[in-house]
């Protein structure tokens, strides 16, 4: 531990910041990519995530591939599944493409359930 971290506790703010952002994780684990049958955040499709004092959730997000089918449908199910998160009230989904997604950004669940090794 370094200077620094010991100097450093955990304030209340920071608790209740770490508990909603835990929240919108698990929120976004039941969006399911149809196509691979694993969720968006295993996938490690999930690049940040920000939530304002308004509520305004902020998700930069990627696809495994550009001109993905399915982004209009992983919109929908991420609005829907953070509906459940009182903290947020709306939901601005940004699509980016760098970096590129690719097998590494994946967890280990994920690489387990598609036989990737």
């Amino acid at each position: 531990m370094s200077e620094t971290e010991k100097d450093v506790a955990p304030t209340e703010e920071t608790t209740e910041i770490d508990a909603v952002r835990d929240n919108i994780l698990t929120a976004l684990e039941s969006v399911i990519d149809p196509e691979l049958g694993i969720d968006i955040v295993n996938l490690g499709l999930i690049y940040g995530i920000d939530l304002n004092d308004e509520g305004l959730c902020h998700i930069k997000m990627t696809l495994t591939t550009m001109g993905c089918p399915l982004s209009d449908l992983l919109n929908e199910q991420i609005n829907q599944s953070l509906s459940e998160v009182p903290e947020v009230k709306d939901v601005d989904v940004e699509l980016v493409w760098y970096p590129a997604w690719s097998v590494d950004k994946m967890s280990r669940y994920a690489r387990i359930a598609l036989g990737i090794r």
